[in-house]
């Protein structure tokens, strides 16, 4: 877990989305943020985080050591962590405590496989503007309810519309934020600037918010040469992408903990390349790729439409994860065929003796379990029963557990707890 600031935690820190933050923190917020960082570091220097860097560094390289376990509360985290639980005052402050209480959190109440490090990363302020034309959504009249598509391309014409997005990096946010945090937690936890270090392509997901999912669903049997130049121009935009990373400085050796493919985590001794010389090069990193809209598609027109292009971005890189929330275990033969893949996301829905049979010990098998039973009855035998289920099927094989999509666990905390203490019971005959 790396400590930082992002923009996905105005929500849980109480705060509006595109609130103005201020450019300095008051003296009482100050003094009780750095009394946090101290009680952060002294976690992140327990001898436990090393042996866990050490297993993950095993696991990623596919030695069997046991299930690994991660849990990813997201959407819950407003309940085991609200916004009205924050001290702080100032809203940049506030940002700041929530990142350090929830790695606190994290290490009290989750016992899961978690690495806390002992920095503050600060990201660079990277910005990528649009592919040409901007998705419209038509809201649902209820409060809670579904967006629908509102497709901006409307015939194969419209594609010529389409733009690779144009990528800048605003050099004075991003001075003002590592100058801020080096005053802050530089003597305490010390402060790490970065780049990019999340490298995923979702070419699906573009398309289906420009064109919409129902249309490219039915242009797949009826315009399937419209939905092919669909994908070879989002492959090319992707790819200069990549390139303007590359020559702006953004690419970060990403082999030391950062968030991968759906859940997993990039510990790992085997990037970057033996022959590298301080620059990182695409075959230094991690990548990955999903197409969590075709999930309902056949394999065959998986294999049409989606993944060689898919294959072809993520040919360069040195190790890559496939899949996300869709069920992939009548496409894994397809997918296997990815240059040097290493981690496979295996959906709650998914048959997983089908798909560790499949994986065998060829890469991880990145099962996510159901984070329905947190919600309702919370089963604890069933849990178990469920767990243990799935490491019998993966015995043979390079397995991780990863709860996460986890929205609400109706206010009982406990339950995060109670579902990773018991997980950590099962893998431990495994």
């Amino acid at each position: 877990m790396f400590l930082e600031w992002s923009v996905g935690n105005w929500e849980n820190c109480g705060l509006v989305p595109g609130a103005l933050f201020e450019e300095s923190v008051s003296s009482g917020d100050r003094k009780y943020l750095r009394e946090l960082a101290k009680s952060v570091v002294e976690i992140t220097h327990l001898p436990v985080m090393e042996e866990r860097r050490a297993m993950w560094r095993r696991h990623n390289r596919l030695e069997r050591v046991r299930p690994m376990i991660l849990v990813f509360p997201e959407g819950a985290w407003r309940e085991l962590l609200p916004g009205s639980a924050m001290r702080c005052k100032g809203h940049r402050a506030r940002a700041y405590e929530w990142s350090l209480r929830q790695a606190l959190y994290h290490h009290q109440y989750l016992h899961d496989d978690t690495v806390i490090e002992p920095h503050w990363v600060v990201r660079k302020q990277v910005q990528l503007s649009n592919w040409g034309l901007e998705p419209r959504r038509r809201p649902s009249a209820e409060p809670t309810g579904a967006w629908a598509f509102d497709p901006v391309i409307l015939s194969p014409d419209d594609l010529d519309q389409l733009r690779p997005p144009v990528v800048t990096v605003d050099e004075q946010a991003t001075q003002r934020e590592l100058a801020l945090a080096q005053d802050l937690f530089g003597d305490i936890l010390g402060v790490t600037l970065r780049g990019v270090g999340v490298i995923s392509f979702h070419l699906m997901a573009v398309y289906t918010a420009l064109r919409g999912l129902e249309q490219v669903m039915i242009d797949m049997l009826d315009a399937p040469d419209m939905v092919h130049r669909a994908m070879e121009i989002l492959e090319e935009g992707y790819r200069q992408i990549i390139a303007q990373y590359d020559a702006l400085g953004l690419l970060n050796l990403n082999n030391d903990g950062e968030y991968h493919s759906s859940g997993g985590v990039t510990y790992s001794d085997e990037l970057p390349a033996e022959d590298y010389a301080g620059r990182p090069r695409l075959r230094d990193l991690w990548a990955s790729a999903e197409a969590q809209e075709m999930a309902q598609v056949s394999p065959r027109m998986h294999a049409e439409f989606i993944l060689p292009y898919e294959k072809r971005l993520l040919a360069p890189f040195g190790l890559n994860g496939y899949g996300c929330c869709e069920d992939l275990a009548r496409k894994l033969p397809d997918v296997l065929t990815i240059p040097r893949l290493r981690r496979v996301s295996i959906a709650p829905f998914a048959d997983v003796e089908r798909c560790a049979e499949q994986l065998g010990d060829r890469c991880i098998c990145s099962w996510k379990p159901m984070p329905a039973h947190l919600v309702g009855t919370f089963d604890e035998e069933h849990v178990r029963d469920y767990i243990r289920h799935a490491c019998e099927a993966t015995r043979d094989g390079i397995v991780e557990i990863i709860l996460k999509d986890t929205h609400t666990c109706e206010g009982r905390s406990e339950r995060f707890t109670r579902w990773t203490d018991i997980a950590q019971d099962v893998v431990a005959d495994y």
